[in-house]
């Protein structure tokens, strides 16, 4: 299984450029705040925040990941000072945390800058908790974080900034509604029901590592919409988890917070985070738990008991959000993959109007855009349909039509792109079969996502011509058709789940 992990396709080598550069930036930022004569607590909150900034900032372009990294301290510093405040409070600090929880969750309705400050926000609580933090640290920890900002900022906007140039598409979001209609005052509502049962089960199993219950949970709910993708996400958590605790007893308790190897451990998992986190939650939870387990090394807390202690705390988070999506405002995975797949086939359709638009001469067109778009979107449609094809689903029908829905989107995205190429070519000429193909795409992309299925039906549809191969756009046309129509059956026999 990890193998499948790291010889997954990089098309970029994005992932690697980003683990690459996290390593260089978040040992950047440890290192400064060494040299300023930090508390090892200091240091830890600093890489802390060095990695989240790295990890959570996905803005779509450059200017925009600056300033939601500006952003992070103006939300996270007063959420230390809160915690911190609140430490000897064990009620209103509770009390606090749940209300950081549902803000942050919330916040997502604002897009990837909402998400990445409510991220910050939560971890910067969660921190406060795992290294007990009290007032008198503020000042120490305030730097520490700012430094370690400007540290991985240096690194991520000057010294390595591969994404200067590239267009990047922005993740899209799902319909907006109103109060309890909008996904995420759902979502938020369910997090904080989730978190409390976390908080409340947690602390009866320890009082002093509670906060691992609802870290578990939190997690658990980022990057998920529907109840079965919080499952599939609870489920790989306690895998990554237990895998992890394996590093624990094998590496950080024989080591013992021998800063050296350490620190080499610590670099090893910090890449493993950033290389697997966008392939296998599983094998990231593995990286992020022996990297925690390390720095318990560090901290000169760690034995077998607080590892065992661990994976109980970790399964009751998982428990804590599976019952939240189940039981308060479930959202249904049949509801949320309806929606990303017709998001998908209307990029199609784009994709292949802008195609021809630019064969014809118009010369503002261009596919490229709807391009990238089209992979943002399939990317969430896996994400969406992976509780459907997860070995753990007990229908092989459901899954065998799930899966057969991913192949033929994944022959739509081929075909967009080649279409895209062939745009691109300066010798291609405009065809008027091209405008008779990109009319029946757009009917079979409006049967396929229409309640009512095709307005057009009953309209006269142009001949599909024979000699498609005179043509290398209008080859890649037809594919697409022939990809649509066999989309059809699987999509109209999907039930709810």
């Amino acid at each position: 299984m990890l193998k499948r992990v790291f010889v997954a396709p990089d098309p970029g080598r994005l992932r690697l450029r980003s683990a690459a550069r996290a390593v260089v930036g978040i040992s950047l930022a440890v290192a400064v705040c060494g040299l300023a004569g930090h508390s090892l607590s200091a240091a830890i909150v600093g890489g802390l925040a060095a990695l989240l900034a790295l990890f959570t900032v996905t803005d779509p372009t450059v200017r925009g990941q600056a300033v939601t990294t500006a952003l992070l301290p103006v939300v996270g510093l007063p959420v230390l000072a809160v915690a911190a405040g609140l430490h000897s409070y064990p009620l209103a600090r509770d009390a606090a945390f749940l209300a950081v929880v549902g803000a942050g969750v919330y916040a997502r309705r604002w897009g990837p800058r909402g998400h990445s400050l409510g991220v910050f926000a939560f971890m910067t609580f969660f921190a406060a908790q795992f290294l007990h933090t009290v007032p008198s640290q503020l000042p120490e920890l305030y730097a520490a974080v700012l430094l370690s900002l400007c540290a991985s900022s240096t690194v991520r906007f000057g010294l390595w900034c591969y994404e200067r140039g590239r267009a990047a598409a922005a993740v899209p979001a799902l319909s907006q509604g109103r109060g309890l209609a909008r996904v995420t005052t759902r979502q938020a509502v369910q997090a904080v029901a989730g978190v409390a049962f976390a908080l409340g089960v947690g602390q009866a199993l320890s009082d002093q590592r509670w906060y691992w219950a609802v870290g578990a949970t939190w997690w658990v709910f980022v990057n998920t919409v529907s109840r079965g993708e919080t499952l599939v996400r609870g489920f790989r958590r306690v895998l990554g988890t237990v895998l992890g605790i394996v590093v624990g007893f094998a590496v950080a308790l024989p080591l013992q917070g021998a800063a050296v190897p350490t620190a080499l451990v610590v670099a090893v998992s910090i890449f493993g985070i950033f290389y697997t986190a966008a392939v296998s939650y599983s094998w990231m939870m593995f990286f992020v738990t022996a990297m925690a387990s390390m720095l318990y090394g560090l901290l000169g807390v760690l034995d077998a008991s607080l590892l065992v202690l661990r994976v109980a705390e970790t399964a009751v988070g998982a428990l804590g959000a599976v019952l939240a999506v189940l039981l308060v405002l479930p959202v249904t995975t049949h509801a949320v993959t309806d929606e990303w797949i017709r998001r998908a086939l209307h990029c199609v359709h784009a994709c292949a109007a802008e195609t021809a638009a630019r064969l014809a001469g118009t010369p503002d067109a261009d596919p490229g855009p709807r391009v990238a778009e089209l992979e943002v979107l399939l990317a969430r449609v896996r994400l969406a349909v992976s509780p459907l094809v997860h070995p753990l689903h007990f229908s092989r029908e459901r899954k065998a039509r799930a899966r057969e829905v991913l192949a033929l989107l994944d022959t739509c995205a081929q075909e967009v792109r080649s279409l895209a190429a062939a745009a691109s070519d300066p010798v291609a000429s405009h065809d008027d079969r091209l405008s008779a193909a990109c009319w029946r795409v757009e009917v079979a992309v409006e049967a396929l996502t229409s309640p009512t299925g095709s307005r057009r039906a009953g309209e006269p549809q142009p001949p599909l011509a024979q000699a498609a191969g005179h043509h290398p756009a209008l080859t890649h046309l037809h594919g697409l058709e022939r990809a649509l129509a066999a989309m059809a059956v699987p999509l109209q026999r999907q039930e709810p789940a």
